[in-house]
């Protein structure tokens, strides 16, 4: 069976999407593709390029896998996405919450090394001063 235009290969599929053959494989074995098998090939459909599209881009926000994948199963309820669109708001609206929480922590000990990198730095010229004044 040779790929239809609609189906891709798992080298196409990570070119188009710059990931591993390892991370097509391990989202598969997951239950978030389902790709159709042409003996040892793999053929990935529209509704897998979609599904991975979701998928990498929960990843980059920190979803969870089961949050994606909860997200992903809701598409078919047969509401036209609506509860799917709920809960992804919820889940972005906690996962923006945390965001901004780290954002802030890290602004924080950026500013405490920052202050610390100066406390250093005047100790270091107070050093450099006191050895050339005693020789």
């Amino acid at each position: 069976m040779q790929p239809s235009e609609s189906q891709m290969t798992i080298r196409e599929m990570c070119d188009a999407f710059d990931v591993t053959p390892r991370t097509l494989r391990f989202y598969e074995a997951k239950e978030l593709l389902f790709p159709e098998r042409d003996g040892q090939k793999r053929l990935f459909t529209k509704r897998d390029r979609a599904r991975l599209k979701l998928i990498l881009r929960g990843k980059r926000f920190g979803f969870s896998l089961e949050e994606i994948r909860q997200l992903l199963d809701l598409y078919h309820v047969g509401d036209q996405q609506q509860t799917q669109m709920n809960r992804t708001l919820e889940i972005a609206h906690d996962r923006l919450s945390d965001l901004e929480a780290q954002r802030d922590e890290l602004e924080s000990a950026i500013d405490d090394l920052r202050e610390q990198i100066k406390w250093g730095e005047k100790i270091v010229g107070s050093m450099n001063q006191t050895r050339k004044a005693a020789e």
